[in-house]
């Protein structure tokens, strides 16, 4: 029979058609894709014509078709709806990936035919895009290796194939200890907490198959639970069980697996004549160096760590105050800091979180769309991966843009935190596709189903990624949609957090839950008065993270990380009370794979723009300006990586931004 997977894809759209495909079809189908794939890039490396775009550049962009259906699908489920079987096909398909993919970039006659056409690109008469796609393309050959010879060719294929196991295991180490870990509780221990967390613990422990509510690991669960649960004891408790993922020994240890990925990398970097991995990686990103990156998050650590400690003395003084002596543990901070902010501003999260609705934050997502670009959103009736999952076209002027689809509930079967990723990316060549993108989140469910703020903010997040898949208006796949540098990616989702935060939205789309009634104006008021509050905290706990991921691989790999960790928090001064918002043996953004490697501090090098962009909108006619959501389209947004990432942002902005907007957005200095 036909594997459904390879099949052309009849339905609509040309969606996966997810009710056919079963996982004992996802290896055959791979085999057979990597196969025909290898088969056309031996053809593009033999061809007998000279070298030309076409035949060389434009081929590689056509080649794998087959491939890509079976990763895009295969890496969906994998990370959304995982299960024993999906996990080892993971572990059997990453180091054959890896393999495969080291092959073509060594492959010497290919990379010698890239090389001529890069070498005669002054005389190919080429469009804006054809010649950064075929620079792009060869700068990517080069860093893979292609130039190496003899020994040092066989160990980068080496390295890439162990890494690429490694970050497998990495992160199936994490879900297993995020999966495994629940900690029951009575119907005493549910006293002091509101509503949406004893339903969502109580939803929690069915999904366990526990007579009775409990706490898991899912963020959505367990940092409410670290908010309003006034026993101290188990907030200790399930402190100590998040932070140790993977790090509790046996088989899901992930230390070793780090001290490893930080060896190879800086062996690969060397390989290629580099200093350190940081160098190596940062070539090719914003910052470009490890100084400039380190002179950004100095500038932010400083004010940062000033107001963490005004924010710690508030927060010991209220915690005196119940009885506690001692010193603040990082146990504490979220329960005190929820006081805090009750007493400082009136405002509690549960009186807020009726007020967000899943529901209504996605209309208020779709509805900023459409009024920034004349988005249309419509339900689809379509076989999905998971029944949690939905979809919608995406059209303007009824016209197809896009297909999204959001998959919004923590369950068991998914790895932690939110992400987008696309099935399918635009482009117009071969021929015109459009496509297919996924938000993936961890809300707890619900009837209906309540975010807190930070959930509601993620949600925004997601979805300005899931804009940049789909106004993305470029020819080639290969540079469409985020197909840009790590520390500019950020900017589309970050910039569209602010949206959230303007007082005609929450006006028109925080109403409650039961009585349909909008927020209370005085409410709304407090919300935003509340908006900067806790930001030393959420400040040290991310840059803290940034430099250790720096730090790691900006010179000699450490051999034992846990332990360069500790040297790099004590030495910038960490608060004790405060934990980094990954640590190393659940860093996944790090350590499951090469994307933020080196590259954490992307999401503040992205802030520094999205603070400066949004001014620009209030400079001009206000959030919803017409000319100012124009360019951001056309300049950001529909570009991909057509440009370097410079040349875009100072197109729609006239120049590049300081860290001061930054800091004035955090409150961390006056405004």
């Amino acid at each position: 029979m036909t594997n459904p997977i390879l099949a052309p894809w009849r339905t609509a759209f040309e969606l996966p058609p997810f009710d056919m495909i079963r996982d004992d079809q996802f290896a055959p189908a791979l085999e057979r894709a990597l196969e025909a794939h290898a088969a056309e890039i031996e053809a593009i490396a033999q061809e007998a014509a000279p070298p030309s775009f076409a035949n060389v550049v434009e081929a590689l962009e056509a080649a794998g078709e087959g491939l890509d259906k079976v990763l895009g699908v295969f890496f969906t489920v994998a990370g959304a709806d995982s299960n024993d079987t999906r996990e080892a096909l993971q572990r059997e398909f990453s180091p054959r990936l890896a393999a495969h993919f080291a092959a073509i970039s060594s492959n010497k006659a290919l990379y010698a035919r890239v090389r001529a056409l890069w070498e005669q690109r002054d005389t190919l008469d080429l469009t804006d895009e054809q010649a950064r796609v075929l620079m792009l393309t060869h700068r990517g050959f080069v860093r893979s290796g292609a130039a190496l010879e003899g020994a040092q060719e066989a160990r980068m294929t080496e390295i890439k194939s162990r890494l690429a196991s490694l970050g497998t295991q990495f992160t199936q180490n994490l879900l297993a200890d995020e999966r495994g870990w629940f900690m029951e509780l009575s119907e005493a221990d549910l006293e002091g907490l509101p509503g949406f967390v004893v339903d969502a613990a109580r939803a929690a422990g069915q999904e366990k198959g526990v007579d009775g509510p409990v706490v898991t690991l899912s963020r959505s669960l367990i940092v409410p639970f670290l908010q309003f649960s006034p026993r101290r004891d188990l907030r200790e408790k399930a402190y100590a069980a998040w932070a140790a993922r993977g790090a509790n020994g046996g088989e899901t240890d992930n230390r070793a697996i780090a001290a490893e990925i930080l060896a190879l990398r800086e062996e690969r970097a060397k390989l290629l004549g580099y200093e350190s991995f940081a160098d190596y990686k940062l070539e090719t990103e914003m910052a470009r160096s490890p100084g400039r990156v380190r002179e950004l998050l100095m500038a932010v650590w400083e004010p940062a760590r000033d107001q963490a400690a005004r924010e710690e003395a508030a927060l010991t003084e209220l915690m005196q105050a119940d009885g506690v002596n001692g010193p603040l543990e990082p146990w504490d901070w979220r329960y005190y800091e929820e006081k805090h902010r009750a007493a400082l501003h009136d405002l509690e999260e549960a009186e807020l979180k009726p007020y967000l609705q899943l529901e209504r934050m996605i209309e208020a997502a779709f509805a900023c769309a459409n009024r920034l670009f004349g988005l249309e959103f419509a339900p689809l009736d379509v076989p999905l991966y998971h029944p949690d999952a939905r979809a919608w076209d995406v059209t303007r002027d009824g016209k197809h843009l896009a297909v999204f689809i959001g998959d919004y509930f923590a369950r068991g079967s998914k790895r932690s935190g939110a992400w987008c990723t696309a099935i399918r990316g635009q482009a117009k060549f071969p021929e015109t596709q459009a496509p297919i993108v996924i938000n993936v989140c961890n809300f707890a469910k619900g009837d209906p189903a309540l975010l807190s703020w930070d959930d509601a903010r993620t949600l925004f997040h997601e979805f300005g990624h899931a804009l940049h898949q789909m106004l993305s208006d470029v020819t080639y796949e290969s540079i469409s949609g985020t197909s840009v540098a790590r520390d500019f990616v950020e900017l589309p989702s970050q910039l569209y957090e602010h949206w959230l935060e303007v007082p005609e939205v929450l006006a028109e789309f925080a109403t409650h839950a039961e009585t349909g009634e909008p927020m209370p104006e005085a409410l709304l008021t407090k919300l935003l008065a509340a908006a900067k509050h806790g930001t030393g905290f959420q400040t040290v706990e991310y840059v803290a993270s940034a430099l250790v991921d720096l730090a790691f691989h900006e010179g000699s790999a450490p051999a034992d990380p846990m332990a360069k960790q500790a040297e790099v928090l004590a030495g910038i001064g960490m608060p004790h009370a405060i934990g980094m918002r990954h640590a190393t043996p659940h860093f996944a953004h790090v350590f499951a794979g090469d994307g933020y490697s080196a590259g954490y501090y992307s999401y503040m090098w992205s802030e520094v723009m999205d603070a400066d962009a949004f001014e620009a909108f209030e400079e001009a006619g206000g959030p919803f300006d017409a000319e100012r959501a124009k360019a951001l389209e056309a300049h950001i947004l529909s570009t991909g990586g057509s440009a370097e990432a410079e040349d875009l942002y100072t197109a729609f902005r006239g120049r590049l931004p300081g860290v001061d907007a930054l800091l004035r957005g955090r409150g961390l200095v006056a405004a």
